[in-house]
C-alpha cells in the first residue's frame, strides 16, 4: 500500500527505509496502480550516461489510474472545480464521470485527426477546464503534450513547436486576464507558418474574438466534439514512454524540452501530493499556478487527480476586481489547501492588509508556497494574515527538471522555519558539495544542491539532445544530478536554497535563461552586445537588468527611446515575463583579457552593491569598471 505520512516519527521511518531500500519503497507506492502488466525491475540507472529507467517493462495508462481505478467511488465528486476570470461568470463543477465523459470524447477527436501514440501536440491556452480535457485526451491515446504558457510570443511559441515536431496546436480564440480581453488565434497563425510539422489546429471558442480560420487546417474544438463518441479505450503504454514534454529557460539561449515519462512520474506526483500537503477526502484544493508550468502539471492536473482530489482551476489573476480575490475564492469553495508563489504574496502585501482582513478563511488547513524561496517578511504575512496563525506552510522546492516537489515541510508534520525548505521528502538524496566537488557532510554547511540517487519523478532527457541534458545535470559534478541551486544546511540539518549559481535568473518563480534573453536583446539593430543578470526585486524576487553596448550613439541619439524598443522587442520575442525591468546602456562590458565577461561584477553593481569586487586583476579595461557604476547610479 502507498504510504501517507502522518507523524514526525512516521517520516524519519519512511525517510529511513526510502534510502536503504528505495526499490523496495517505490515499489510500495507504486501497488495501489492499475497496471496492464506488471513491471519486471523497478529501477535501472546510472548517471554518468546518464540513463535512468523505472518500472521497467511495466505497461498501463495514466487516465486509467485518474478514472478507471477510481470510477465507482469518485464518480459524482467534483474533480475540477473552474472559476473563471470574471467573478460574476458562472463556475462550472466536473465531476470525475463528466470529466471522464469529455476525455474519451476529445481522445476520440484528436484520433480522427490523425494523432497516435508518439506524436506530440502542442496546447496553448488559457486556464479554462477545456485545457485539462485537451492534455488528459493526449495522456490517454499516447500522444505526447507540450503546454506552452498562453503569455509566451509568437515567436517563443514557434521555437517550442518546432523544437518538439508538433503535428497539432490546441488553442483558443482569445483569454481573459483581469480586465483585459486578449486574442489567441492570430498568434498562432503567426506561429505556425514557421512551423511546417503542424497540420492540424483546434480552437475552442471562450471570447467570442472574430478569427480567421483556415480551411482543411483549423476547426472550431465544439463542432469536432458535437457528433464524437463517448466510447474510448486507452491506448496501453510502456512505464518509459513519454508522457509529455515542457520547455524551460536554461544558461543558453535555446529553451530545453525536458522529457518526462509515464509510470515514474504517475507514482511520485501522486505520492507527493498527498504527503506534502496532507491531502484527505473531500478536501478542496486549490493551486493557483498556470498549467503551462510544471506546477501546474504535477499540482493542479495530474497529482491530485490520481489521488482523487478535488482541484480547483483559476482563469483570473489575484489582484482582478481586487487584491481580496483569492481569499473571496477560498471563502466561496471552503478551500482547504491553498498553494502559490512567493510573488503573488509580496504583490498582495503592498496592497495592504484591508482585502485580507475580515476574510475568516476557517476553512484553510494548509499554506503552500512554489518558485523560489520564500523571504521571511512575506511568509510572516502570509501566516499571519491569510492563515491566522493556524496553517502550516510547506515551502516546496522543485523544478521542472524533478517533476514533482523534493524538498519541503510535510503539513502539520514537519517543524518549519521561515524561509527554509526544511527536510528531503522519502526517497530524495540531497548532497552538499563545493566547486572542486567534495562533499561538505554535517550541518552549518553550504554549497552546491545535488542529488545521489535517482526518484521516479526526474526528467529523463532533454527532447532530441540526450546529450545536452548529460551536459547540463550530470558533468558538473560526475555521478550526481546538479540542480543548478546554492544551499545552505542549517545547524538543525534543515535545508535553505540560497538561488541559482547558473545563468538562470528566477522572474515570479519562474526561471529565464539570461542568454535567451540576450538574444532577444541582440536582435535590435543598435545593439552591439549586452549582457543580463538578475537583481533584488522586492515583488518578483529576481527582476532582470541588461547591460547594453549598442552603435553610433552621439549626444543626439535618444537613449531613452533606444531602451523602450529593446524592451519591446524582448516582450515581443519571448513574452511579456522576459521584458527587462532595467537597462542600462554602457559603452563596454567588464571582460577578461580572453573575452569572457565578468558577470559578478555585473551582478553586484545591479545590486547596488559597488565594493569588494573580488580578484579584477584579469580585467582588459578596469576602467569599464567605474564608468559602468558612474552611470548605474543615475538608473532608476
Amino acid at each position: 500500500m502507498a504510504v501517507k505520512i502522518k507523524t514526525l516519527s512516521g517520516y524519519f521511518h519512511e525517510y529511513q527505509k526510502s534510502v536503504v531500500n528505495p526499490e523496495q519503497f517505490w515499489g510500495q507506492q507504486a501497488e495501489d496502480f492499475f497496471w496492464r502488466k506488471k513491471y519486471t525491475c523497478v529501477l535501472k540507472w546510472n548517471f554518468k550516461e546518464p540513463r535512468i529507467e523505472w518500472f521497467k517493462d511495466g505497461q498501463l495508462n495514466l487516465t486509467e489510474n485518474i478514472f478507471e481505478r477510481q470510477v465507482f467511488t469518485l464518480q459524482d465528486q467534483p474533480a475540477i472545480i473552474w472559476e473563471p476570470n470574471d467573478p460574476n461568470e458562472a463556475t462550472v463543477q466536473l465531476t470525475y464521470g463528466q470529466l471522464f465523459e469529455k476525455v474519451k470524447q476529445f481522445s476520440n477527436v484528436l484520433i480522427s485527426k490523425g494523432i497516435h501514440k508518439g506524436d506530440r501536440v502542442a496546447i496553448y491556452m488559457p486556464m479554462i477546464p477545456d485545457l485539462a480535457v485537451a492534455m488528459l485526451a493526449c495522456a490517454r491515446i499516447g500522444a505526447v503534450h507540450s503546454i506552452v504558457f498562453a503569455g509566451f510570443s509568437s515567436t517563443a511559441l514557434a521555437d517550442r513547436i518546432i523544437d518538439a515536431e508538433a503535428k497539432m496546436v490546441i488553442t483558443s480564440d482569445g483569454s481573459y486576464r483581469g480586465s483585459k480581453q486578449i486574442s489567441i488565434k492570430p498568434l498562432i497563425d503567426e506561429a505556425v507558418e514557421k512551423c511546417p510539422s503542424v497540420e492540424t489546429i483546434i480552437v475552442k471558442k471562450r471570447t467570442g474574438i472574430p478569427v480567421t480560420m483556415q480551411a482543411g487546417r483549423d476547426f472550431w474544438w465544439d463542432e469536432l466534439t458535437a457528433g464524437a463518441s463517448f466510447d474510448n479505450v486507452a491506448t496501453v503504454m510502456n512505464a518509459e514512454d513519454p508522457l509529455f514534454v515542457l520547455y524551460t529557460s536554461g544558461s543558453t539561449g535555446k529553451p530545453k524540452g525536458l522529457v518526462h515519462t509515464t509510470a515514474g512520474y504517475m507514482v511520485y506526483t501522486s505520492f507527493t501530493f498527498r504527503n506534502v500537503f496532507q491531502y484527505s477526502q473531500g478536501d478542496i484544493y486549490f493551486c493557483s499556478a498556470d498549467i503551462g508550468w510544471i506546477t501546474g502539471h504535477s499540482y493542479i492536473i495530474y497529482g491530485p487527480l490520481l489521488s482523487g482530489a478535488t482541484t480547483l482551476m483559476f482563469e483570473g489573476i489575484p489582484t482582478w476586481p481586487n487584491a481580496g480575490r483569492f481569499w473571496d475564492i477560498v471563502e466561496k469553495y471552503n478551500v482547504n489547501q491553498f498553494y502559490t508563489a512567493p510573488t503573488a504574496i509580496r504583490s498582495l502585501m503592498a496592497e495592504g492588509n484591508q482585502f485580507v482582513e475580515g476574510k475568516e478563511m476557517k476553512s484553510l488547513k494548509v499554506l503552500g508556497t512554489v518558485g523560489e524561496p520564500i523571504n521571511e517578511e512575506a511568509w510572516h504575512w502570509y501566516h499571519d494574515h491569510v492563515g491566522k496563525n493556524r496553517c502550516p506552510i510547506v515551502d516546496t522546492w522543485w523544478q521542472t527538471e524533478t517533476g514533482g516537489v523534493l524538498i519541503s515541510p510535510l503539513a502539520g508534520i514537519t517543524p518549519t522555519k521561515p524561509s527554509y525548505a526544511t527536510l528531503p521528502l522519502p526517497g530524495i538524496q540531497p548532497v552538499i558539495l563545493d566547486n572542486e566537488g567534495n562533499e561538505l557532510k554535517g550541518n552549518s554547511v553550504e554549497g552546491n544542491l545535488c542529488i545521489e540517487f535517482p526518484w521516479p519523478g526526474i526528467a529523463r532527457t532533454i527532447y532530441g539532445d540526450h546529450e545536452r541534458f548529460q551536459q547540463t545535470y550530470f558533468s558538473s559534478f560526475p555521478g550526481y544530478y546538479f540542480t543548478g541551486d546554492g544551499v545552505k544546511r542549517d545547524e538543525d540539518g534543515y535545508y535553505r536554497i540560497l538561488g541559482r549559481v547558473d545563468d538562470v535568473i528566477n522572474v515570479s518563480g519562474h526561471r529565464m535563461g539570461t542568454a535567451e534573453v540576450e538574444n532577444a536583446i541582440n536582435e535590435h539593430p543598435r545593439v552591439v552586445e549586452s549582457a543580463v543578470v538578475g537583481f533584488p526585486h522586492n515583488i518578483k524576487g529576481q527582476g532582470i537588468y541588461a547591460f547594453v553596448v549598442c552603435n553610433d550613439m552621439d549626444e543626439s541619439t535618444s537613449e531613452e527611446g533606444i531602451i523602450h524598443s529593446i524592451k519591446i522587442g524582448v516582450n515581443n520575442i519571448i513574452g511579456p515575463i522576459a521584458r527587462p525591468d532595467k537597462v542600462l546602456i554602457v559603452s563596454g562590458l567588464p571582460k577578461t583579457r580572453s573575452g569572457k565577461i565578468m558577470r559578478r561584477i555585473l551582478r553586484k553593481i545591479a545590486a547596488s552593491d559597488y565594493t569588494n569586487f573580488g580578484d579584477t586583476s584579469t580585467l582588459l579595461d578596469p576602467m569599464v569598471v567605474d564608468q559602468i557604476i558612474e552611470k548605474s547610479k543615475t538608473l532608476k
